[in-house]
């Protein structure tokens, strides 16, 4: 028995929908693996996006996702909410692998970062010069877009950047 390919072929909606799934994303579920461990962990975390529309965020040293990050790059993000009414498996979200990259805190990038995150996400002024707290950047190879029920598509890491959107 073959196998049905459930994904479509990859279009200008789906980049669209791809990219504003990103642009919006306040925060998302960070799936990594924890060191000596089989199984996966899942953690929240905020999100927004640096100047050239990849997504970042700012984590303490003390979170055990940080450390899984450090041991290990490799991760997943998921990213898009339910709205308020329906089912919520009909509400587009994109699930990207990813490496983890960490911004040294002496670096230009962690000033052009700083100043960008703070002024998508302000309440972040009272925590991000704490000393454990730094950026990540997600270095995305590729995206799964759930857009609802029988709409899924594979998406390259090309397929993501803001000039690839024409809709």
């Amino acid at each position: 028995m073959t196998e049905a390919n459930p994904f479509r072929p990859v279009d200008d909606t789906a980049r669209g929908l791809a990219r504003d799934l990103i642009e919006g994303a306040t925060y998302g579920a960070l799936a990594t693996l924890q060191p000596g461990k089989t199984m996966p962990s899942v953690s929240r975390i905020a999100l927004a996006t640096d100047e050239a529309g990849g997504l970042v965020t700012l984590i303490s040293t003390l979170a055990d996702h940080t450390r899984a990050l450090h041991a290990n790059p490799a991760c997943a993000l998921l990213i898009g909410e339910p709205g308020e009414a329906g089912d919520p498996l009909t509400h587009p979200r994109l699930t990207l692998h990813a490496e983890a990259r960490f911004v040294a805190r002496d670096s230009a990038e962690h000033g052009h970062l700083r100043a960008r995150y703070l002024a998508l996400r302000p309440k972040a002024k009272l925590y991000v010069d704490f000393t454990d707290f730094g950026f990540v950047c997600f270095e995305i190879s590729e995206a799964l877009l759930n857009g609802g029920f029988g709409k899924a598509w594979r998406l390259a890491s090309a397929d993501l950047a803001p000039d690839q959107r024409t809709t």
